[in-house]
């Protein structure tokens, strides 16, 4: 396993360069199979594990049914140990009778003062810790002040309760903004940020925020990678990556991946590293995840795992290290067309 240092400028500390998300842990993944993904990942020298208040309520649970199986670990093991947690709070929903969508009205909870410190409350009892190492805004709230919710999630890290705080599905403006208003404020700033992000890319589309962009990574390689704040005053920023398989869409027929991701681009991709793993004796999981962790700037992937057998694949791609040449050929892939596109070109 590999580690590294992750920070808002004034807290720092090290988690594994894996984090184990635990989404439906005490649903769709029973209770005694995810102690089990728990110990094998904390064995394996695993220590970032994340979840959030509401993933369950998706599937039947409750809502915070993963906190509840994270917390009975907790106390199995007598405490979190090397482990840092992370979870998330703002997408829960609003009004229990009304749907929860991505569209207009979405019914989030949102991200005003009262509910960030009530959740991060609620999340703290259901874990069984007195702080949670970080906590996320789920989804951007753009209704409720921005002023607001920055002053929130500073008043919880003042208070012990919270160590660094991070931001998900956001827009890049809206993540150095808030970060600007932090330092306006004298809080810590959101020092992670989790965003949709694969070897694969959806087509471009107006609204659409909740993925890693090149000007995010710009932004966050611009910032040194380092612990403390760069020559300019802006504390480092962490990218956590979730969806990073696709739910097992790069080995599985039955998964298809999502209406974005299939285009032309994302196919020749695909062949690509059904190619390389041949190649190289890995599976498409391991080059994947192993492309995310060597990039120029480096992510966290977030992979979701419901059985001990995934968990040992996603593991053995933490000490993959692709070559140079290997990395120069996967990242090309998107710029030769697929057979259908070469076909309409030569017809042309």
């Amino acid at each position: 396993m590999q580690y590294r240092t992750i920070s808002n400028g004034s807290t720092s500390f090290e988690v594994s360069t894996l984090c184990l998300g635990t989404m439906f842990f005490g649903t769709r993944t029973d209770t005694a199979t995810s102690l089990a993904i728990l110990d094998r990942f904390a064995d394996a020298g695993g220590t970032f594990v994340d979840t959030a208040n509401n993933y369950n309520a998706w599937v039947g649970g409750h809502g915070r049914d993963s906190e509840d199986v994270l917390g009975e670990w907790i106390r199995r093991r007598g405490g979190l140990g090397d482990v840092r947690l992370a979870t998330k709070l703002g997408a829960a929903k609003k009004d229990p009778a009304l749907p929860l969508q991505n569209v207009e009205p979405t019914n989030f909870q949102g991200l005003s003062g009262e509910v960030v410190a009530r959740e991060a409350r609620l999340s703290l009892q259901h874990l069984g810790i007195d702080r949670i190492d970080v906590l996320y805004g789920h989804v951007d709230d753009r209704e409720t002040p921005l002023a607001e919710t920055v002053a929130a999630f500073g008043q919880l890290q003042r208070e012990g309760l919270v160590g660094i705080a991070g931001i998900s599905n956001v827009a890049l403006w809206r993540l150095v903004e808030a970060r600007e208003e932090a330092l306006r404020q004298g809080v810590d700033p959101y020092g992670v940020v989790q965003q949709g992000y694969s070897y694969v890319y959806p087509s471009p589309a107006a609204g659409r925020t909740n993925d890693v962009s090149v000007e995010l990574l710009d932004y966050v390689g611009s910032l040194g990678g380092g612990t403390d704040t760069d020559a300019a005053g802006r504390p480092p920023l962490t990218i956590t990556a979730y969806s990073p398989l696709h739910q097992g869409a790069f080995t599985r027929d039955d998964k298809p991946m999502w209406a974005p991701m299939r285009h032309a681009s994302n196919r020749e991709r695909l062949g690509v590293l059904h190619d390389v793993a041949s190649e190289i004796g890995a599976t498409p999981n391991q080059v994947a995840l192993a492309w995310l962790l060597g990039g120029p700037v480096p992510v966290i992937p977030v992979v979701g795992i419901s059985s001990v057998a995934q968990l040992e694949e996603a593991l053995a791609a933490a000490d993959l290290v692709l070559e140079p040449e290997v990395r120069e050929r996967l990242d090309a892939a998107d710029l030769v067309p697929d057979a259908e596109v070469r076909a309409r070109l030569e017809l042309a």
